[in-house]
């Protein structure tokens, strides 16, 4: 796999996890496995996101949000690798460390999505992945 904050560790690290990726149905479901969305407290009409899960893999969590941080460290190249937009207005309105989770998780779907439909890295389909 080649693509933003994913390398060589992460994707040998993934397969060895997940194999081709076949268990989860989409890439929601994977970063979910990972432990990389909110815990959902609800009740009656409210919804309350809290911290995240830390359940699934606790080295592969790791690796996603350390390749989340190295793709944040390089600002230049955020639009460049698909990321620009999305970024620029996350990082005003979110704290850094709750934008590194969700770049982590969007690189995990990123990932899942490529392992499982055999794709290559593509910054314009950033959004329909």
């Amino acid at each position: 796999m080649s693509a933003p904050g994913v390398g060589p560790i992460i994707s040998s690290a993934m397969v060895a996890a997940i194999g081709t990726g076949d268990a989860f149905h989409k890439g929601r479901d994977f970063a979910a496995w990972l432990g990389l969305v909110p815990k959902q407290i609800s009740t009656g009409d409210r919804t309350i996101l809290g911290r995240i899960s830390r359940r699934g893999n606790r080295y592969l969590r790791t690796l996603f949000i350390q390749g989340a941080r190295a793709v944040l460290l390089q600002r230049q190249s955020w639009p460049r690798h698909g990321f620009g937009a999305w970024l620029e207005a996350a990082s005003k309105r979110l704290h850094s460390n709750v934008l590194v989770v969700a770049l982590a998780a969007k690189l995990a779907r990123m990932a899942w999505s490529m392992l499982a439909k055999g794709r290559d890295y593509d910054a314009n389909l950033l959004g329909r992945t």
